[in-house]
């Protein structure tokens, strides 16, 4: 029989939809997918979730909304769906363990931050390493730190870097910035912001010590090799949500952000609703995303009442 609603992805958006879904009677089954809470797992403080005066650990607070989901009798199976079908109702949902169906589709997949691609990187992911300075920013205060990128949310994150940070480094690959004209102008004229053009990092330095001290650096004009001392490295070269899964299944943007319909959470395939990162390439935090999965549970009970009468 087909399940009421199938929730695909397991971070604030997943788990949100989960509890909301569950407390609706929907009996949701939920799809915890290849990375198991999404980019909070790589989070270690958490200070901006309402609720929490003193921060919570970003796995803590995935593992606490996994639990509530499932008190309220949500099915988690730790699996990654690996393709689905939207073209009939009802829908099919692939995984491992088998093929199931749904009369309602929630889609949590999320985002991932681009990395730089080192393995000191991985290494220091939290400890000196973030992809998110609405996130982190707050820990550097009175430091140094580099921000890598050249377009407009590396001309964001810089600006906002400086109000904790005394110094912010900002490495171009290039001799040019992508970004917008206005953001540029800000960030070139903020007295903090500094610039090191046709440069890239090539590692990362701290590993040994469990924190960011440094990066080796290379001119990509002219192959020199320089190190640096710092004290955060902040990547901000995009983010990709995760949506190979439903290419040709449903609308996706030209990033590849599923497309929602004014304010809601439906998708243009009707019965099939989205919430968290995977549709939000604007705000990326974890309460947005747990907004936008509650949202996302009220329009399939909705639906599916709808189609009762």
């Amino acid at each position: 029989m087909a399940e009421q609603v199938i929730i695909i992805g397991s971070g604030p958006a997943g788990y949100t939809a989960a509890v909301y879904a569950a407390r609706a009677n929907l009996a949701p089954l939920l799809f915890s997918g290849q990375e198991p809470g999404g980019q909070l797992t790589t989070t270690t403080d958490v200070e901006n979730f309402p609720g929490f005066p003193n921060g919570i650990q970003g796995p803590e607070l995935v593992a606490a909304m996994r639990a509530q989901a499932e008190r309220f009798g949500t099915r988690i199976v730790d699996e990654a769906v690996t393709a689905v079908d939207f073209s009939a109702r009802p829908f099919r949902v692939s995984a491992p363990s088998g093929d199931f169906t749904a009369k309602t589709v929630i889609i949590a997949t999320g985002a991932s931050a681009k990395r730089l691609g080192l393995d000191s990187e991985k290494a220091l992911y939290g400890k000196g390493v973030s992809a998110c300075a609405t996130c982190d920013g707050f820990f550097f205060k009175g430091k140094e730190v580099i921000v890598v990128g050249g377009g407009d949310a590396a001309m964001e994150e810089a600006n906002f870097l400086t109000r904790f940070a005394t110094k912010v480094t900002v490495v171009v690959r290039r001799d040019a910035l992508r970004a917008s004209k206005i953001m540029q102008e800000r960030a070139v004229n903020n007295p903090k912001v500094a610039f090191l053009w046709n440069t890239e990092i090539t590692d990362i330095l701290g590993a040994d010590v469990g924190h960011v001290t440094g990066v080796k650096l290379r001119n990509t004009a002219t192959g020199e090799a320089s190190e640096m001392k710092t004290d955060g490295v902040f990547s901000a070269i995009g983010h990709e949500p995760t949506t190979k899964l439903f290419a040709g299944q449903i609308e996706l943007d030209a990033k590849g952000y599923v497309v929602t319909k004014n304010g809601t959470s439906a998708t243009s395939v009707p019965g099939v609703f989205a919430g968290g990162d995977v549709a939000d390439f604007r705000y990326r935090q974890a309460v947005t995303a747990a907004g936008t999965g509650c949202m996302a549970a009220l329009d399939a009970e909705k639906f599916l009442e709808s189609e009762a009468h």
